[in-house]
């Protein structure tokens, strides 16, 4: 009797093991689903953050003194362009990197092409064409690349204060 009682003990302590085991694994499975959920909802929170710092400059009109602004937040950023074009300067200058914005189906569009030499302080000398007025009002523009990117601004005058 004593033998039948120990090999029920036994039989009840490896069924009971294997159960812990087994609801063991299913909260490390499930952990596991919820952290990669959790990391792809931490993924998506980070590109919206690392972009929101554009989302003020797409498709708005904003003043010419945050054209300045703009220019002296992202005058270092690498691989990163800002175009102004002013009412004596359709053209633009860029300043950072030049970007290549021809068309915007192309596959180039919003790459960098090379090296602007342009100095932001021109846009402070009222005596230079790319002089931007703080109270004139601009257009701007976010470019982004084909990987979505952004890689650039452009600013463009819409009004001419005298």
């Amino acid at each position: 009797m004593n033998n039948a009682s120990s090999a029920l003990k036994v039989a009840a302590g490896i069924f009971l093991t294997i159960a812990l085991i087994t609801i063991v694994v299913i909260l490390f499975v499930s952990a596991q689903e919820a952290t990669k959920t959790a990391q792809n909802n931490f993924s998506d929170i980070q590109t919206e953050l690392s972009q929101a710092s554009f989302t003020v400059y797409d498709d708005t009109t904003i003043s010419g003194s945050q054209v300045t602004n703009a220019l002296r937040k992202f005058q270092d950023r690498d691989q990163f362009g800002v175009q102004v074009k002013t009412g004596k300067n359709s053209v633009g200058e860029w300043y950072g990197y030049i970007l290549n914005i021809g068309s915007s189906s192309s596959r180039d569009y919003g790459s960098v092409t090379s090296k602007s030499n342009a100095d932001i302080s021109d846009t402070w000398n009222e005596k230079l064409d790319g002089y931007v007025n703080p109270s004139g009002k601009f257009k701007a523009q976010v470019v982004k690349d084909n990987s979505n990117v952004v890689r650039g601004l452009i600013f463009t005058q819409t009004t001419v204060n005298r």
